[in-house]
Parts: structure tokens; sequence; C-alpha cells
């Protein structure tokens, strides 16, 4: 399922990488549960609307924003919008001041997906320190895709559903990759499209919880 929130301007500049208060704002709404410390079985897209830059570190919204929040678990979104409900801001002066839910599509058993934010996917090198990888890497689709299944088998799912394959499609020319700090941390990203195959739940499941590392962050949100 996916909530829509429409919110209002900002009145406080935003710095570039706002991503770590949306989370702040998502776990107020959540309150005190299990969701924070486990795997993400949800995701959510970076801001949507207008902005000018401010000065090197900051932007504003000239008009109403979208953000997009989606879980596999529809009790997530239950909880969040009575979250909202009790307290609608957001940060940096922004509101919720318009929401609605949309139930989740079915996309077949093939589908190519376009990112709502940067994907992030790493390798372990040995015990203390781990490798980016990009859509560059071959490695990277192998990555994405035991991360998926480790969120399905998460999420009770057996059988055919656990043999769904996640891959970059390397053939969009406007592919790139984004480093984002998050504080302190960077982060080397990649913005590509991804195509997801394997049994329409599991496919319609990779929508709900995003693809890739830390989509209960900010990160690998899918369109």
């Amino acid at each position: 399922m996916r909530l829509h929130l429409t919110l209002t301007p900002n009145t406080k500049p935003v710095p570039f990488n706002y991503q770590h208060y949306l989370t702040g704002a998502l776990h107020k709404w959540l309150g005190e549960n299990e969701l924070h410390d486990k795997i993400s079985l949800y995701s959510f897209s970076w801001l949507r609307g207008n902005f000018k830059q401010l000065n090197e570190r900051h932007i504003t919204y000239s008009n109403k924003i979208e953000w997009f929040i989606k879980s596999h678990d529809e009790e997530v979104i239950r909880k969040i919008l009575k979250g909202i409900a009790d307290d609608p801001s957001v940060t940096f002066g922004m509101k919720v001041y318009k929401h609605q839910t949309d139930p989740t599509p079915n996309f077949g058993s093939v589908f190519r997906f376009e990112v709502d934010s940067p994907v992030l996917t790493r390798k372990n090198v040995d015990e203390t320190s781990r490798k980016h990888l990009t859509f560059k890497d071959e490695e990277a689709d192998g990555c994405l895709t035991r991360t998926l299944r480790s969120k399905l088998e998460k999420a009770a799912f057996s059988g055919n559903d656990l043999e769904v394959i996640v891959g970059f499609d390397r053939s969009y020319q406007n592919a790139h990759t984004k480093l984002i700090e998050i504080k302190d941390i960077k982060l080397r990203t990649s913005i590509c499209p991804v195509i997801v195959a394997g049994t329409p739940k599991a496919v319609q499941f990779a929508w709900n919880v995003g693809i890739g590392e830390m989509t209960g962050s900010g990160f690998g949100c899918l369109k």
C-alpha cells in the first residue's frame, strides 16, 4: 500500500541532505515500536516539488510538496495516519495537509521500475569494511537480489516467491551515481531503473518495500 502525502511549503531552509529528517518524522508517527531496529519492510521517496537553491547548502520549496511512503504491512500505514492526525508536522515547517492511500498495483511477473530515491547497495570486504556497488558493477544485481529475498523471507514468503531476481537496467542512458552524506557518513548510490522478475506477489512486494539497503531511511524507493 502507498500513502501519498501532500505537504505545505517549508518555512525554514531545507538542507540538501534532508533525508534523515524524514526518517525522524516517520518514526515520530509510528511511535516506539519494533520497526526501528529490524529489516525495513517499508520505503519512502524523496520530496517532490518545485524548489530553488538558496545557497551552497540549502534549498526552499515554492509550492506544495509530495511525499510517498509505502509498506508491505498495511498496519504500518494505519499507524502513520494516526500519528499524522496527532501531529501533522514533518520538518523545517512543512506539515501534512492532505493524504490518500493507494492499493498496490498488479505489475505482472516482470516489471521495470524507475526509482523515487537513489539505490544503495554494498558488499562485505572483510569483517570491518564494506564496498559500495553501483549500476556500473554487475555484481550489484546479486546483492540487490539477496537483499530482496531476505526481506521476503522476513515477511514469511516462501517457495517460488523467493526466486525473484533484481537487476539494474543498464540500457538506461541517463543512469548516474550520486554521493549522499547522512550524519557525516558518505554513501555512493545509483539513480538507475531496476527490473524485477518473479511471481506477481514478489514484484508487488518489491514496489512496497523498495530495493537495496536502508529503504527505511529514504533509499531504493520505487515509482
